[in-house]
């Protein structure tokens, strides 16, 4: 893998200077959260009403990164190590203001804001890119479609994977880095669930986006778009009977407290990307360009590492929280599988190219 992440990372730096948006350094929760009614937050939301421009000569370049984890998460501590990396590499005169807990905003808001021309970073993936103009990058989120992180590392190296980043810089949106692991995407519920047949009708929360929504449908179960910030309490009162994630965001957001059982599924393999908008990435130096790449490459391998070193200790956190854990045999895995099919057969319903599938299997070697 780490072969991988580094032919990712020399590609990167030529694309970056480019501004093409080429896995601009390759990689949640690609999750949508409400915003927080904090007075920072509302001040920050009135900085952001200002359309960004070029930085003058000698200026410090801020740029606001916003995200819906907490800083305790590894996401969060990366986000932290990412911003140190900028001041540090800058020699202080570029500054990431980091925003945790969707203080400036639900993803799908602060997206909007980076095609204006902001002076935005935030967190997504190719569901929520396949919302905003590029369909095909929307299949990397369907169910079961990476067997290993050998396959997601496989195509992220390929020339397809730079196609698609490519078009979603022409709609406004580069990609800086795609190297982040999210983590494995698990099943949280109230009551237990081991086979498609148990999750049937089961309302789970999904990401608002097509793909994850009709992903999950796709598997049996009563797709429901909400925040994340929202489930707690929609858990809590039996809006919800469940929600899906990888441990440490199910953990970092409390809701063992309201749910019992985790189904291992790892239905995702959920790499995840941070993007700028392209108009006003294209208003920073090439020294400053080359800085948001490769930090935000080196900040998402110390991220993977503190995912891995997590991931244990999440699953004994959760044991500990009265939490029953289920894993999943190869044959209840090939269930699963079997279940989520039909998803591919949608293609036309989400605007894919013809062969979409069969085309990306073969950039992964398959």
């Amino acid at each position: 893998m780490k072969r991988n992440l580094a032919l990712v990372l020399a590609c990167t730096l030529c694309a970056g200077l480019m501004a093409t948006g080429c896995g601009n350094g390759q990689s949640s929760t690609a999750t949508t959260a409400a915003p927080a009614q904090t007075e920072a937050a509302k001040e920050t939301e009135k900085a952001a009403e200002t359309t960004a421009a070029p930085a003058a000569s000698g200026d410090v370049v801020t740029i606001q990164i916003g995200f819906e984890n907490t800083l305790e998460e590894p996401i969060g501590q990366a986000v932290q190590k990412w911003s140190e990396l900028v001041e540090e590499k800058s020699n202080g005169t570029m500054k990431l203001e980091v925003f945790a807990n969707s203080a400036l905003g639900n993803k799908s808001k602060l997206i909007d804001q980076m095609v204006m021309g902001e002076n935005v970073i935030t967190i997504a993936d190719g569901a929520f890119y396949a919302d905003y103009g590029v369909p095909d990058m929307g299949i990397m989120y369907g169910p079961f479609f990476f067997e290993t992180w050998d396959d997601v590392w496989t195509l992220l190296d390929s020339d397809w994977y730079k196609e698609q980043c490519d078009k979603l810089a022409d709609k406004g949106l580069t990609i800086l880095a795609s190297n982040w692991i999210y983590g494995e995407r698990e099943l949280m519920t109230k009551t237990k669930v081991v086979t498609p047949a148990d999750l049937k009708g089961q309302k789970i929360r999904l990401a608002n986006s097509q793909i994850y929504v009709e992903g999950f449908n796709a598997l049996g179960a009563t797709a429901v778009p909400m925040a994340l910030g929202d489930v707690y309490t929609a858990i809590s009162n039996g809006t919800l009977d469940g929600v899906e994630n990888p441990l440490s965001t199910l953990y970092g957001q409390s809701f063992q407290e309201v749910a019992k059982y985790i189904l291992m599924t790892g239905h995702i393999k959920n790499f995840t990307t941070w993007c700028i908008g392209t108009d006003f990435l294209n208003s920073l130096t090439d020294e400053q360009k080359e800085i948001l790449f490769t930090t935000g490459e080196e900040a998402g391998l110390y991220n993977n590492e503190l995912q891995e070193a997590a991931n244990e200790d999440y699953a004994q956190k959760m044991i500990d929280a009265g939490v029953e854990i289920t894993e999943l045999t190869p044959e209840q895995i090939a269930e699963w599988k079997e279940a989520g099919k039909s998803f591919y057969e949608m293609g036309s319903t989400f605007g894919w190219s013809d062969g979409l599938y069969e085309t990306t299997q073969a950039a992964m070697g398959k």
